[in-house]
């Protein structure tokens, strides 16, 4: 692959390249992107997939580019973390803001496994902590969600 395309991916169209907040930046580019397609599941989870896959295949790449270790411009992991953290859920403003705000947490601050995965080095430990992040939020969504009701 391109390097251009590679740091093009990973950093989420760039947006890693911005000068504050890059990776809450990504995460609510794909918070939208998750409300654009959350209209249909198979859609859905086709997009998110799509966002891993490329997420594991450019990340370790502009790693190596940047000479850095997880550098904050690399930013498709937060896409694809999010894409996870409203996997099933209904995409309503109560939903969508708090977990935004939870993943944004889980992501920083980095609970057993998400710190372990992390430790992988490369992609794997670029991609799995958000993931994990995502996984997290989307268990407390759904609780928050099918127990309390805040949709």
């Amino acid at each position: 692959m391109n390097d251009r395309v590679a740091r093009f991916c990973a950093t989420f169209f760039h947006i890693g390249d911005l000068p504050l907040a890059p990776g809450t930046l990504a995460s609510a580019a794909a918070l939208g992107v998750a409300f654009l397609v959350h209209h249909s599941w198979p859609l859905y989870i086709a997009v998110g997939v799509f966002i891993t896959v490329v997420g594991f295949l450019t990340a370790g790449r502009a790693e190596e580019l940047s000479g850095k270790k997880d550098p904050g411009c690399i930013v498709i992991d937060e896409a694809a973390g999010i894409m996870v953290s409203f996997l099933f859920l209904p995409m309503t403003w109560p939903v969508m803001a708090t977990g935004f705000f939870l993943f944004r947490a889980f992501d920083m601050f980095k609970t057993f496994p998400a710190n372990k995965l992390e430790d992988m080095g490369g992609a794997r430990g670029i991609m799995l902590d958000d993931i994990m992040a995502g996984i997290y939020t989307n268990i407390v969504l759904q609780v928050a969600v099918r127990i309390i009701g805040i949709a």
